[in-house]
């Protein structure tokens, strides 16, 4: 499954990023595989408005089944269960941490926002 973990930074290592739409690297990982790639998002990090949504269409344009992250807005939860990608909120720790415990089915799948947008 391709899952793409928010992270701030651009390894396995780095923390998980709370943030959906300003988190400064989507973390793509092939969870069968364990291959992974970075995409540097700072492009929406400063983003005045609609970061959430324009990092949702990087996702579903990254091909992934599925986010992990810490929280995500109403907007960028429209855009990502439009693309038919799963939101799986709670992430912690590091990418690699936030990964195991996606594949242990540790984090609930949303069903809405669970923060308001333009959370920082």
């Amino acid at each position: 499954m391709r899952v793409v973990v928010t992270a701030q930074g651009p390894t396995l290592d780095a923390l998980a990023d709370p943030r959906f739409g300003r988190a400064k690297y989507l973390i793509l990982v092939d969870t069968d595989t364990g291959e992974h790639s970075a995409v540097d998002n700072e492009i929406n990090l400063n983003a005045a408005q609609g970061a959430g949504i324009q990092t949702g269409r990087k996702v579903v344009e990254l091909g992934a089944q599925a986010v992990v992250t810490g929280n995500v807005g109403p907007k960028a939860f429209a855009t990502l269960n439009a693309g038919g990608v799963a939101i799986h909120t709670g992430a912690s720790g590091t990418v690699r941490e936030a990964i195991e415990d996606f594949k242990a089915g540790r984090l609930q799948q949303a069903q809405s926002a669970n923060v308001e947008g333009h959370w920082t």
